[in-house]
């Protein structure tokens, strides 16, 4: 048993819930915030949900990116943090700055407060957003070396996950005071999921079994969040971690029509209304015009999204399960949970 404590920031979040998972079967102790308490008893359920029963192995405290309150108590006493927590705003917000903002204050606060309280090293967990946007077409597939255009159209979610990846970066450079930083940049996260508040990635296959009249020719890398995990912590405590990004990707991008037709395959009956159309460009473009949903994922239709995750696996020995594994798992929660529309 670890006597080490972790912050795993965000609990109510998927990957966070999946690094909980990870970290308790490896017996570290766990401190996760919450910017409600009222939530505690739902994160024990979705770990519960996972196979895991923390008891006082975990505990929680109320703590907000957008205020300084709760941070030095949360840290207190940690041996390494894993930032998994996102400001990521609502749909209502009118201006770049209400994204880019909160994005970047957020990571500093933690960051600070890591670094005060004498941490060894922080995880943050940024996105292939901050990778592989507003790029011309690319002959190679993107690696941990390549850095969104923010001279292009990038959506304000890939905008803010650039800026605020890199401000974490350059903070730890020049006030971090030997705060160690490595970073997870993952692609689309598939996978169990713990309960009805589930991601935004797990949502695109509801919509699919639901029976969504087609998909839009969008390209995407996958990944199984319970290999998403185990690789937060592998970063989190190898040495040759420190200092470096790595992208999460299992294999090679899919189109959404590949997924749709995974679907159809694998699960049989159970998928019986997923459609295996693909969505004209100009369609698609269309209802840009009024949905901000589709007028995000306009720049990228046709693009080829491909990465490579040969650094964290050549460096730390990660070995993701196939994506069409992870496919088949987030369909099956789904199920399982009664979460599909029936």
């Amino acid at each position: 048993m670890s006597q080490e404590r972790v912050l795993v920031t965000g609990g109510t979040g998927f990957i966070a819930q999946h690094c909980m998972l990870a970290l308790l079967a490896q017996g570290y102790r766990i401190r996760t915030t919450l910017r409600n308490l009222s939530r505690e008893a739902e994160v024990r359920t979705n770990l519960k949900t996972g196979g895991a029963e923390a008891e006082d192995l975990l505990s929680f405290v109320a703590a907000d990116l957008g205020s300084d309150a709760g941070w030095a108590e949360a840290v207190d006493g940690c041996t390494y943090v894993i930032h998994c927590a996102s400001s990521t705003p609502s749909g209502h917000y009118a201006t770049e700055d209400d994204w880019n903002r909160p994005a970047v204050e957020g990571n500093l606060r933690v960051l600070r407060a890591a670094r005060d309280a004498g941490v060894k090293r922080l995880v943050l967990t940024s996105a292939f957003g901050a990778v592989g946007c507003g790029h011309e077409p690319m002959d190679r597939p993107f690696d941990e070396n390549d850095w969104s255009n923010l001279q292009s159209d990038l959506a304000p979610y890939q905008r803010s996950k650039t800026l605020a990846e890199m401000a974490a970066w350059k903070f730890v450079k020049e006030e971090g005071n030997g705060l160690q930083m490595a970073v997870v940049n993952p692609t689309a996260v598939l996978g169990p999921a713990l309960g009805a508040d589930y991601s935004h990635s797990i949502r695109l296959i509801k919509n699919m079994m639901d029976g969504q009249p087609g998909s839009p020719k969008i390209n995407s890398g996958f990944v199984d969040v319970r290999d998403v995990a185990d690789l937060h912590v592998r970063v989190m405590s190898m040495a040759a971690a420190n200092g470096e990004r790595f992208l999460a990707i299992a294999g090679e991008s899919l189109w959404l029509a590949d997924v749709a037709g995974i679907l159809r395959e694998r699960m049989g009956p159970a998928a019986s209304k997923v459609s295996t159309r693909v969505l004209p460009n100009w369609l698609v473009r269309l209802g840009a015009g009024k949905n901000p949903q589709m007028k995000a994922i306009a720049p990228m239709l046709g693009v080829n999204m491909n990465a490579t995750s040969a650094k964290a696996e050549k460096r730390l020995g990660w070995r993701p399960r196939p994506a069409e594994d992870a496919i088949v798992a987030t369909a099956e929660s789904l199920i399982r949970l009664n979460l599909l529309e029936v």
